[in-house]
């Protein structure tokens, strides 16, 4: 997995190429923490995401919760698979889910 941040803040963009899984994980959480202390809103493009795990699930319900006090989170441009996923787990109805 390789993640690319764009910080236009109050806004961070983040593009994830690969898979989210147990492995890859922790690092999109450390390097989201590091970025995110003035940020209200992410969004992340899903173009080149064909998998996540419930590991990634986790990072992305921790950075809805960064957000949903004071902003928001938007997952773009997800692939059907990973889209199943989210409507699997009940994230489709907690998430903004492009």
């Amino acid at each position: 997995m390789k993640a690319e941040f764009k910080s236009e803040a109050p806004k961070l963009l983040v593009a994830v190429k690969g898979n989210i899984d147990t492995i890859t994980a922790p690092d999109l959480e450390k390097e989201l923490k590091n970025r995110w202390e003035d940020i209200s809103e992410i969004v992340f493009d899903f173009s080149e995401v064909d998998y996540i795990s419930s590991a990634g699930l986790r990072v992305i319900m921790l950075a809805h919760r960064h957000t949903q006090q004071k902003g928001s989170l938007t997952i773009k441009n997800v692939k059907d698979d990973v889209k199943e996923v989210f409507e699997m787990t009940g994230f489709q109805q907690l998430l903004d889910v492009k």
